[in-house]
């Protein structure tokens, strides 16, 4: 099988031609993408050409642009079979765990194999934090636990080619959409530890913290914007009615159904952005809004019970809930497609073989 390395490459400096002559020397055919550098970075480039192919795009659009423009090449010029290894261009990745990564990854055909790195040792603040945060909102959202969701070193067999390719995000965000399509349809995901290294506490990264962190949990953002418009919804007139005189089962069953009827709107339009049939979602979130209903009444009912005063239960049960109703919106209510909706290579493979 024939070992493919891609590497995405913005402004680099010499460690992405280091890097370039090793994966050469190990046999591992290489293509490096340019994303926009300019001309002060051509002779960087000029000299990898030598030893890769390299692909080029006249204006920076992003690290998910430039995996999908070296995926393309390799699914039109490369004939299968083949394994495929994307790396960083300013020399995190140890070459040795390269070579470890797509080896791994061609012993299991169909599964994504990640670097994982152990975040041991000299790590920036920034690089700690942002992934432990990562890791827990990719693990509330999926219901997988992946260590370091962040890691550019990934391998994949030819089967996934075209799937990866149809994957949304031409940027940061590009990479971790990947991970939640692959744990939404249940597909393999291996992690192999590898060493931790950053250059100069990471000062060569591109990562802009701001713009490319909303881009990654823009989705969890958005939902809970949309869940807070919703919550002053519901608890405003949960209070109006309770100052009213209202019952307090009937205070919040009514509040819920207005607001509900809000966050549905906003969720499939704004968060989730769902192009399937409001019919079939809209079902979906009514079983979904009943049974939360029921468990928020519940909860409130037992709060109230315990002497806690009802406004303040209201707070508790909602943010009690909060977590629970994204998961199952994201992976039940809104989702994209079916599993067997989508294009999979290796089913299709293998009906054609049967």
């Amino acid at each position: 099988m024939k070992h493919i390395v891609l590497i995405p490459a913005y402004q680099p400096d010499e460690a992405l031609l280091r890097l370039v002559l090793t994966m050469r020397l190990y046999g591992l055919t290489v293509i490096v993408v340019d994303d926009g550098s300019g001309e002060d970075y051509a002779r960087v480039f000029r000299s990898c050409g030598e030893h890769a192919v390299i692909l080029r795009h006249t204006e920076n659009r992003g690290k998910g642009a430039a995996l999908k423009t070296g995926l393309a090449h390799i699914q039109k010029e490369i004939p299968a079979p083949y394994a495929v290894v994307t790396a960083d261009a300013d020399g995190q990745h140890a070459p040795e765990d390269i070579l470890r990564v797509i080896t791994a990854a061609e012993d299991a055909p169909g599964a994504l194999m990640l670097g994982s790195r152990a975040m041991r040792g000299r790590v920036p603040l920034r690089s700690r934090l942002g992934n432990a945060i990562t890791r827990a909102v990719f693990r509330l959202s999926t219901g997988a636990a992946v260590y370091d969701t962040q890691t550019g070193l990934r391998a994949f067999t030819d089967e996934s080619t075209d799937w990866m390719l149809q994957i949304p995000g031409e940027r940061y965000e590009y990479e971790m959409n990947v991970l939640l399509q692959w744990a939404k349809e249940q597909r393999p995901i291996t992690e192999l530890e590898i060493e931790t290294i950053y250059q100069n506490g990471n000062q060569s990264s591109h990562f802009r913290t701001v713009r490319d962190s909303y881009r990654i949990y823009k989705e969890i953002l958005l939902f809970s914007g949309a869940s807070f418009i919703s919550f002053l919804v519901d608890y405003g007139l949960f209070c109006l009615l309770r100052l009213l005189g209202g019952a307090l089962a009937f205070s919040n069953v009514t509040a819920r159904f207005v607001s509900a009827i809000l966050n549905y709107q906003l969720n499939r339009r704004a968060v989730f952005r769902s192009q399937e049939s409001a019919a079939k979602s809209a079902l979906r979130y009514t079983a979904l809004a009943a049974l939360i209903l029921a468990a928020n009444t519940l909860i409130l009912k037992a709060l109230a019970a315990l002497g806690l005063p009802a406004m303040a239960a209201k707070l508790l049960t909602e943010a009690l809930l909060f977590a629970v109703s994204w998961l199952v919106q994201r992976k039940w209510v809104f989702r994209s497609a079916e599993p067997e909706e989508m294009e999979n290579p290796i089913a299709d493979r293998e009906e054609a073989a049967a």
